[in-house]
């Protein structure tokens, strides 16, 4: 059987890393023109033929958040009615993704309304890195592959930070203590936690430090 041909397009948020991929994978990047119009609104043309194909859209919804999600919203729409026969979202950061839970009465699961916009738009499938939290995989109807940078970061910190001295795996908050405590394991390391009060949004105060680092070369995990 013929494997169906596929393309690799993106949209502004961080082409560099695009041309990167396609370098590596030895393909060239697709051409995908998106623009705003006065107003500010998002404008998008597909300049491939893109029928019948499987689509790759790597777009990073980071800042601005609001105007990375809708372009590759519009984007992943502009695909479907262009016939593609799979779209996959490739989305190194996924934002709204710390709006995993209700943490307050009266407040939004923002990262379960994302899903419910890439479902919407077309996507099916969706790949992201190192959630903020797993459990948003389950948010979504569609196959979603979350991957994780650990053997990288690993093996930098192995390289440049393990040789000066007793490590300590630092977690910000105890939401990644799990995680801290997974890779101190793999570098021989102890664990620490920040005791943090959060009093408003991206405002925090450090608390506490709940275990020793003194004397220690401190690796703060902040996935």
């Amino acid at each position: 059987m013929r494997m169906r041909e596929w393309v690799i397009l993106t949209g502004n948020s961080n082409q560099p890393l695009a041309q990167k991929i396609c370098e590596r994978l030895g393909k060239p990047l697709g051409n995908a023109e998106v623009k705003r119009f006065s107003d500010g609104e998002v404008f998008v043309e597909i300049g491939e033929n893109v029928r019948g194909r499987d689509v790759y859209v790597i777009q990073s919804t980071c800042r601005p958040v609001n105007d990375t999600l809708m372009e590759l919203l519009v984007m992943i729409d502009a695909l479907k009615r262009a016939s593609a026969k799979e779209i996959t979202a490739v989305v190194p950061y996924y934002g709204y993704g710390r709006q995993d839970r209700k943490v307050a009465p009266r407040t939004p699961i923002s990262a379960k309304l994302v899903a419910d916009l890439f479902v919407a738009a077309g996507a099916t499938r969706v790949v992201a890195m190192d959630l903020h939290a797993g459990q948003i995989q389950g948010f979504f109807n569609i196959p979603f592959d979350n991957l994780f940078a650990s053997p990288v970061t690993l093996d930098y910190v192995k390289k440049e930070v393990a040789g000066l001295g007793d490590l300590v795996m630092v977690s910000p908050d105890t939401g990644g203590v799990e995680r801290a405590r997974a890779f101190a394991k793999r570098l021989n390391a102890s664990v620490a936690m920040i005791d943090k009060r959060r009093t408003a949004p991206n405002v925090a105060k450090a608390m506490n430090i709940v275990g020793e680092v003194e004397g220690k070369v401190a690796v703060i995990w902040m996935i």
